[in-house]
């Protein structure tokens, strides 16, 4: 059957499948469109499960804002080679504006949510047929905020949002997503950390004064010790400014506006 040049590249562009099983797929439809891109993403369908098992480690982290709203998804592959390209960071784009307009609450909410007439779960699918590696939707978290700030780091391999009281000078702001790159905080303030977080850090804090032979009527107070040097070093508010160390971050946002903070901020990267 003669396929023509033309119909091959019509039916790349809805399905961003490869040339020649665009070809094949109009061949087995006898030159129906419709069918043909039915065969594309029933092959899509095989290949992911067949891939299921296999280990997505590379990926795609993006995020960006809207106004008020913020998102971060990382979608995930198989290898580096994968993860740069366009088309895959194109579609990793796609999965985040799905995310920015409709700001579900979870991941699984979000993967069942249609674009371009399919699911996300779907189209995912589809798309590791195309590529033939295995695709997961890793990570989506997002938040609402007077304002917002998006960082990716070069590579899109690390991304954080932030979300502020008020709005806040665009510098501030930046300053603020890139300490939560570079130190990884887990909460916003002490008083945002976890229960069981800091009764693990307790914990630690005991069994590490034990350990060095210091008196049993010492270990509370050591361990509380240990723990206020933890919300230092781990709460962004109280850590130590990564481009002025003799100032703390809320310092150094107070210096600027003293009504300004962080109400909440999401961090995720592919390795740390």
């Amino acid at each position: 059957m003669d396929i023509k040049a033309a119909e091959v590249m019509k039916l790349r562009k809805a399905t961003n499948a490869g040339m020649m099983d665009c070809k094949n797929a109009l061949i087995d439809s006898e030159g129906d469109f419709e069918k043909a891109i039915d065969i594309i993403r029933k092959r899509g369908l095989i290949v992911a499960s067949k891939r299921a098992d296999r280990e997505a480690g590379e990926g795609c982290v993006l995020a960006r804002v809207e106004g008020k709203k913020a998102a971060i998804v990382s979608l995930n592959c198989e290898t580096d080679f994968v993860a740069k390209n366009e088309n895959f960071i194109n579609f990793t784009n796609k999965i985040l504006d799905v995310a920015l307009d409709k700001m579900p609450t979870t991941l699984e909410e979000l993967l069942t949510i249609e674009f371009d007439g399919r699911t996300v779960a779907a189209q995912i699918a589809e798309q590791t047929g195309v590529i033939g590696e295995k695709l997961e939707l890793a990570f989506y978290g997002s938040l609402e905020a007077e304002d917002t700030i998006a960082y990716i780091h070069p590579g899109n391999m690390l991304a954080t949002i932030a979300g502020f009281n008020k709005k806040a000078d665009l510098q501030v702001k930046k300053d603020v997503a890139m300490q939560i790159a570079a130190m990884s905080p887990v909460s916003v303030d002490k008083d945002d950390v976890p229960e069981a977080v800091i009764a693990k850090e307790l914990e630690i804090g005991r069994d590490k004064a034990r350990e060095e032979g210091k008196p049993e009527n010492m270990l509370e107070k050591i361990a509380q010790g240990r723990l206020n040097k933890f919300f230092q070093d781990s709460t962004l508010l109280n850590q130590a400014f990564v481009k002025e160390s003799k100032q703390t971050v809320k310092a150094y946002i107070q210096s600027v506006d003293k009504d300004l903070t962080v109400t909440k901020f999401i961090r995720f990267a592919l390795k740390d």
